[in-house]
Protein backbone atom coordinates (compact mmCIF):
# COMPACT_ATOMS: atom_id res chain seq x y z
CA UNK A 1 0.00 0.00 0.00
CA UNK A 2 1.45 3.58 -1.02
CA UNK A 3 2.32 5.66 1.95
CA UNK A 4 -0.01 8.34 2.44
CA UNK A 5 2.59 10.93 3.44
CA UNK A 6 5.95 11.90 1.94
CA UNK A 7 7.75 13.43 4.83
CA UNK A 8 9.69 10.83 6.71
CA UNK A 9 10.32 10.18 9.81
CA UNK A 10 6.70 10.22 11.31
CA UNK A 11 6.22 11.74 14.47
CA UNK A 12 4.06 10.33 16.60
CA UNK A 13 0.99 13.04 16.25
CA UNK A 14 1.29 12.37 11.96
CA UNK A 15 1.24 8.54 13.11
CA UNK A 16 -2.15 8.70 15.47
CA UNK A 17 -4.02 10.77 12.67
CA UNK A 18 -2.80 8.36 9.58
CA UNK A 19 -4.23 5.74 11.91
CA UNK A 20 -7.61 7.41 12.56
CA UNK A 21 -8.20 8.07 9.05
CA UNK A 22 -7.71 4.74 7.83
CA UNK A 23 -9.93 3.32 10.75
CA UNK A 24 -12.55 5.57 8.78
CA UNK A 25 -12.19 4.41 5.07
CA UNK A 26 -10.46 7.45 4.16
CA UNK A 27 -8.32 6.84 0.78
CA UNK A 28 -5.07 7.28 0.08
CA UNK A 29 -5.64 10.53 -1.83
CA UNK A 30 -7.30 12.00 1.03
CA UNK A 31 -5.05 11.10 3.94
CA UNK A 32 -2.17 12.65 1.82
CA UNK A 33 -3.95 15.80 1.26
CA UNK A 34 -5.00 16.04 5.23
CA UNK A 35 -1.42 15.16 6.05
CA UNK A 36 -0.11 18.31 4.11
CA UNK A 37 -2.76 20.29 5.44
CA UNK A 38 -1.65 19.64 9.01
CA UNK A 39 2.01 20.28 7.94
CA UNK A 40 1.12 23.89 6.26
CA UNK A 41 -0.88 24.46 10.13
CA UNK A 42 2.38 23.23 12.30
CA UNK A 43 4.94 25.03 9.82
CA UNK A 44 2.38 28.30 10.06
CA UNK A 45 2.66 27.98 13.97
CA UNK A 46 6.01 26.99 14.08
CA UNK A 47 5.26 24.29 16.72
CA UNK A 48 3.15 20.99 17.27
CA UNK A 49 -0.34 21.75 16.38
CA UNK A 50 -1.56 19.81 19.75
CA UNK A 51 -0.10 23.07 21.49
CA UNK A 52 -2.57 24.95 19.48
CA UNK A 53 -4.81 27.75 20.84
CA UNK A 54 -7.84 29.18 20.35
CA UNK A 55 -6.26 32.54 19.27
CA UNK A 56 -3.67 29.83 16.57
CA UNK A 57 -6.70 28.84 15.12
CA UNK A 58 -8.55 32.36 14.45
CA UNK A 59 -4.82 33.79 13.20
CA UNK A 60 -4.55 30.98 10.74
CA UNK A 61 -8.21 31.67 9.09
CA UNK A 62 -6.73 35.17 8.83
CA UNK A 63 -3.69 34.31 7.20
CA UNK A 64 -5.45 32.37 4.76
CA UNK A 65 -8.00 35.08 4.25
CA UNK A 66 -5.26 37.78 3.72
CA UNK A 67 -3.42 35.29 1.42
CA UNK A 68 -6.78 35.15 -0.76
CA UNK A 69 -6.55 31.36 -0.81
CA UNK A 70 -9.56 30.23 -3.02
CA UNK A 71 -12.56 29.09 -1.00
CA UNK A 72 -12.41 25.59 -2.08
CA UNK A 73 -8.83 25.59 -1.09
CA UNK A 74 -9.72 27.53 2.97
CA UNK A 75 -12.85 24.54 3.03
CA UNK A 76 -10.30 21.79 2.21
CA UNK A 77 -8.08 23.20 4.78
CA UNK A 78 -11.02 23.60 7.50
CA UNK A 79 -12.07 20.10 6.75
CA UNK A 80 -8.39 18.70 7.61
CA UNK A 81 -8.26 20.71 10.83
CA UNK A 82 -11.61 19.80 11.63
CA UNK A 83 -10.80 16.09 11.69
CA UNK A 84 -7.45 16.90 13.53
CA UNK A 85 -8.79 18.03 16.66
CA UNK A 86 -12.14 16.22 17.06
CA UNK A 87 -10.66 12.90 15.70
CA UNK A 88 -7.19 12.68 16.76
CA UNK A 89 -6.44 15.45 19.51
CA UNK A 90 -10.24 15.03 21.19
CA UNK A 91 -10.17 18.85 21.37
CA UNK A 92 -13.63 20.14 19.90
CA UNK A 93 -13.33 23.13 21.38
CA UNK A 94 -10.78 23.90 18.81
CA UNK A 95 -12.74 22.65 16.06
CA UNK A 96 -15.76 24.65 16.89
CA UNK A 97 -13.52 27.56 16.48
CA UNK A 98 -12.76 26.44 12.68
CA UNK A 99 -15.11 28.38 10.26
CA UNK A 100 -16.10 27.48 6.50
CA UNK A 101 -16.71 30.27 4.13
CA UNK A 102 -19.45 30.22 2.03
CA UNK A 103 -19.32 29.02 -1.37
CA UNK A 104 -22.19 29.90 -3.55
CA UNK A 105 -22.95 26.62 -5.81
CA UNK A 106 -22.26 26.99 -9.85
CA UNK A 107 -24.52 25.64 -12.11
CA UNK A 108 -22.17 22.74 -14.12
CA UNK A 109 -21.63 23.13 -17.42
CA UNK A 110 -23.75 20.89 -19.43
CA UNK A 111 -23.59 19.40 -23.21
CA UNK A 112 -26.51 18.51 -25.49
CA UNK A 113 -26.78 14.88 -26.75
CA UNK A 114 -25.53 16.20 -30.40
CA UNK A 115 -22.15 17.92 -28.35
CA UNK A 116 -21.78 14.94 -26.72
CA UNK A 117 -21.86 12.89 -30.15
CA UNK A 118 -19.35 14.99 -31.73
CA UNK A 119 -17.21 14.51 -28.69
CA UNK A 120 -17.32 10.87 -28.88
CA UNK A 121 -16.91 10.95 -32.67
CA UNK A 122 -13.87 13.17 -31.96
CA UNK A 123 -11.57 10.71 -30.49
CA UNK A 124 -8.95 9.35 -32.13
CA UNK A 125 -8.58 5.36 -31.16
CA UNK A 126 -11.13 2.73 -29.83
CA UNK A 127 -9.72 3.12 -26.04
CA UNK A 128 -10.65 6.71 -25.64
CA UNK A 129 -13.84 6.27 -27.30
CA UNK A 130 -14.97 3.90 -24.72
CA UNK A 131 -13.22 5.60 -21.93
CA UNK A 132 -15.79 8.53 -22.77
CA UNK A 133 -18.28 6.53 -23.15
CA UNK A 134 -18.38 4.60 -20.31
CA UNK A 135 -18.27 8.37 -18.28
CA UNK A 136 -21.10 9.58 -20.18
CA UNK A 137 -23.19 5.88 -20.43
CA UNK A 138 -22.61 5.09 -17.26
CA UNK A 139 -22.69 8.15 -15.26
CA UNK A 140 -19.28 7.64 -13.48
CA UNK A 141 -16.65 9.75 -11.98
CA UNK A 142 -13.03 10.16 -13.36
CA UNK A 143 -11.52 8.15 -10.74
CA UNK A 144 -14.54 5.13 -10.99
CA UNK A 145 -13.64 4.71 -14.86
CA UNK A 146 -9.89 4.90 -14.23
CA UNK A 147 -10.48 2.35 -11.69
CA UNK A 148 -12.19 -0.14 -13.78
CA UNK A 149 -11.03 -3.63 -14.38
CA UNK A 150 -12.44 -5.92 -16.90
CA UNK A 151 -13.80 -8.18 -14.28
CA UNK A 152 -16.27 -5.29 -13.36
CA UNK A 153 -18.27 -5.65 -16.31
CA UNK A 154 -21.17 -8.25 -16.14
CA UNK A 155 -23.00 -8.85 -19.19
CA UNK A 156 -25.25 -11.41 -17.70
CA UNK A 157 -27.23 -8.74 -15.31
CA UNK A 158 -25.77 -5.87 -17.70
CA UNK A 159 -24.81 -3.50 -14.73
CA UNK A 160 -20.95 -2.37 -14.48
CA UNK A 161 -20.07 -2.93 -10.65
CA UNK A 162 -18.39 0.15 -9.30
CA UNK A 163 -16.03 -0.85 -6.47
CA UNK A 164 -15.39 1.80 -3.47
CA UNK A 165 -16.22 5.10 -5.43
CA UNK A 166 -16.57 8.06 -3.65
CA UNK A 167 -16.62 7.68 0.06
CA UNK A 168 -15.42 4.01 -0.21
CA UNK A 169 -19.31 3.20 -1.68
CA UNK A 170 -19.80 0.13 -3.61
CA UNK A 171 -22.93 0.29 -6.51
CA UNK A 172 -23.81 -0.89 -9.86
CA UNK A 173 -24.03 1.28 -12.78
CA UNK A 174 -26.36 0.94 -15.85
CA UNK A 175 -24.60 -1.08 -18.86
CA UNK A 176 -26.52 -0.27 -22.13
CA UNK A 177 -25.91 -2.82 -24.94
CA UNK A 178 -24.38 -0.22 -27.09
CA UNK A 179 -21.68 0.41 -24.85
CA UNK A 180 -21.47 -3.60 -24.39
CA UNK A 181 -20.94 -4.09 -27.83
CA UNK A 182 -18.14 -0.82 -28.04
CA UNK A 183 -16.68 -2.68 -24.96
CA UNK A 184 -15.90 -5.83 -26.40
CA UNK A 185 -14.50 -4.05 -29.75
CA UNK A 186 -12.20 -2.37 -27.29
CA UNK A 187 -11.26 -5.63 -25.65
CA UNK A 188 -10.75 -7.40 -28.77
CA UNK A 189 -8.56 -4.93 -29.70
CA UNK A 190 -6.47 -4.67 -26.54
CA UNK A 191 -6.47 -8.33 -26.06
CA UNK A 192 -4.92 -8.39 -29.67
CA UNK A 193 -2.55 -6.08 -28.88
CA UNK A 194 -0.85 -7.52 -25.38
CA UNK A 195 -2.45 -4.38 -23.30
CA UNK A 196 -5.40 -6.44 -22.14
CA UNK A 197 -5.70 -9.48 -19.71
CA UNK A 198 -8.82 -10.81 -18.25
CA UNK A 199 -8.29 -9.81 -14.90
CA UNK A 200 -6.64 -6.45 -15.73
CA UNK A 201 -7.28 -3.01 -15.64
CA UNK A 202 -10.84 -2.30 -18.08
CA UNK A 203 -8.50 0.85 -19.50
CA UNK A 204 -4.39 0.59 -18.81
CA UNK A 205 -2.33 3.26 -18.38
CA UNK A 206 1.26 3.49 -19.95
CA UNK A 207 2.55 1.47 -17.52
CA UNK A 208 0.68 -1.60 -18.14
CA UNK A 209 0.42 -2.77 -14.40
CA UNK A 210 -1.76 0.37 -13.78
CA UNK A 211 -4.64 1.74 -15.26
CA UNK A 212 -5.21 5.15 -16.72
CA UNK A 213 -4.70 7.98 -14.84
CA UNK A 214 -7.59 10.78 -14.06
CA UNK A 215 -5.36 13.23 -15.73
CA UNK A 216 -4.92 11.68 -18.81
CA UNK A 217 -8.44 10.93 -18.84
CA UNK A 218 -9.03 14.81 -18.68
CA UNK A 219 -6.70 15.28 -21.65
CA UNK A 220 -8.54 12.90 -23.73
CA UNK A 221 -11.73 14.81 -23.02
CA UNK A 222 -10.11 18.04 -23.47
CA UNK A 223 -7.86 17.06 -26.66
CA UNK A 224 -11.69 15.24 -28.38
CA UNK A 225 -13.46 18.62 -27.27
CA UNK A 226 -10.98 21.00 -29.02
CA UNK A 227 -11.16 18.73 -32.30
CA UNK A 228 -15.00 18.47 -32.30
CA UNK A 229 -15.07 22.52 -32.05
CA UNK A 230 -17.01 22.80 -28.53
CA UNK A 231 -17.27 25.88 -27.09
CA UNK A 232 -17.50 24.95 -23.66
CA UNK A 233 -15.38 24.28 -21.29
CA UNK A 234 -15.32 20.28 -21.15
CA UNK A 235 -14.09 17.47 -18.75
CA UNK A 236 -14.92 14.00 -17.90
CA UNK A 237 -17.44 15.00 -15.11
CA UNK A 238 -19.01 17.22 -17.83
CA UNK A 239 -20.16 13.84 -19.14
CA UNK A 240 -21.38 12.83 -15.82
CA UNK A 241 -23.24 15.83 -15.33
CA UNK A 242 -24.91 15.54 -18.72
CA UNK A 243 -25.97 11.88 -17.97
CA UNK A 244 -28.06 12.78 -14.68
CA UNK A 245 -29.28 15.57 -16.67
CA UNK A 246 -30.55 13.94 -19.60
CA UNK A 247 -32.15 10.96 -17.55
CA UNK A 248 -33.81 13.56 -15.81
CA UNK A 249 -35.04 15.24 -18.98
CA UNK A 250 -36.34 11.93 -20.05
CA UNK A 251 -38.50 11.64 -17.00
CA UNK A 252 -36.02 9.39 -15.07
CA UNK A 253 -37.03 9.23 -11.37
CA UNK A 254 -34.70 11.30 -9.41
CA UNK A 255 -34.21 9.01 -6.62
CA UNK A 256 -33.71 6.29 -9.13
CA UNK A 257 -30.64 8.82 -10.49
CA UNK A 258 -29.41 9.28 -7.28
CA UNK A 259 -28.58 5.34 -6.85
CA UNK A 260 -27.05 5.64 -10.27
CA UNK A 261 -25.00 8.68 -9.37
CA UNK A 262 -23.90 7.02 -6.24
CA UNK A 263 -25.11 9.97 -4.50
CA UNK A 264 -25.76 9.88 -0.64
CA UNK A 265 -27.89 13.08 -0.62
CA UNK A 266 -30.93 13.48 -2.83
CA UNK A 267 -30.37 17.34 -2.81
CA UNK A 268 -27.06 16.42 -4.78
CA UNK A 269 -29.13 14.92 -7.03
CA UNK A 270 -31.71 17.54 -6.92
CA UNK A 271 -29.30 20.28 -8.64
CA UNK A 272 -29.99 18.95 -12.00
CA UNK A 273 -33.26 20.19 -11.45
CA UNK A 274 -31.31 23.88 -12.40
CA UNK A 275 -29.70 22.83 -15.64
CA UNK A 276 -32.56 20.58 -16.86
CA UNK A 277 -33.28 23.05 -19.90
CA UNK A 278 -35.83 20.43 -21.78
CA UNK A 279 -37.90 20.25 -18.32
CA UNK A 280 -38.42 23.76 -18.25
CA UNK A 281 -38.68 24.53 -22.01
CA UNK A 282 -42.33 21.93 -21.30
CA UNK A 283 -43.17 24.33 -18.42
CA UNK A 284 -45.96 27.19 -19.27
CA UNK A 285 -45.37 30.42 -18.27
CA UNK A 286 -47.90 32.16 -15.83
CA UNK A 287 -47.49 35.23 -18.31
CA UNK A 288 -48.80 32.92 -21.48
CA UNK A 289 -51.84 32.29 -19.41
CA UNK A 290 -52.93 36.36 -18.60
CA UNK A 291 -51.40 36.78 -22.38
CA UNK A 292 -54.16 34.04 -23.14
CA UNK A 293 -57.19 35.28 -21.49
CA UNK A 294 -56.44 39.13 -23.08
CA UNK A 295 -57.69 37.25 -26.55
CA UNK A 296 -54.59 35.12 -27.46
CA UNK A 297 -54.74 31.72 -27.99
CA UNK A 298 -54.44 29.11 -25.86
CA UNK A 299 -51.17 27.99 -24.38
CA UNK A 300 -51.47 24.53 -23.57
CA UNK A 301 -52.82 23.81 -26.40
CA UNK A 302 -49.07 24.89 -27.83
CA UNK A 303 -50.25 28.21 -29.39
CA UNK A 304 -48.75 31.64 -28.63
CA UNK A 305 -50.84 34.56 -27.60
CA UNK A 306 -51.85 37.01 -30.42
CA UNK A 307 -51.63 39.62 -27.26
CA UNK A 308 -48.01 41.68 -28.10
CA UNK A 309 -46.42 44.33 -26.79
CA UNK A 310 -47.83 46.64 -28.81
CA UNK A 311 -51.51 46.41 -27.64
CA UNK A 312 -49.71 47.71 -24.27
CA UNK A 313 -48.02 50.62 -25.17
CA UNK A 314 -46.30 51.79 -28.55
CA UNK A 315 -42.67 49.91 -28.76
CA UNK A 316 -39.84 52.04 -29.32
CA UNK A 317 -38.17 51.18 -33.14
CA UNK A 318 -34.90 49.83 -31.31
CA UNK A 319 -37.29 47.14 -29.69
CA UNK A 320 -38.82 45.80 -32.68
CA UNK A 321 -34.84 45.33 -34.26
CA UNK A 322 -34.27 43.50 -31.73
CA UNK A 323 -33.85 39.36 -32.65
CA UNK A 324 -33.48 36.88 -30.33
Amino acid sequence: MKRPFLPTPATSLRQRMIEDMTLRGFQDKTQRGYIRIVSAFAEFLGRSPETATPEDVRAYQIHLSQKGVPTAATNARIAALRFLFTMTLDRPDLSRRLVRVFQPRKLPSVLSPDEVGALLAATTCLKHRAMLSVAYGAGLRAGEVAALKVGHIDSQRMVIRVERGKGGRYRNAILSQDLLTLLRSWWLEGHSKGVMVPDGWLFPGTDLGNPVSTRQLARVVEAAAKRAGLTKRVSPHTLRHSFATHLLEDGVDIRVIQVLLGHAKLENTAFYTQVATRTVRAIISPLDKVLASLGGCDPDKGQSSKIGLSQFGQEPEEVRQVRF
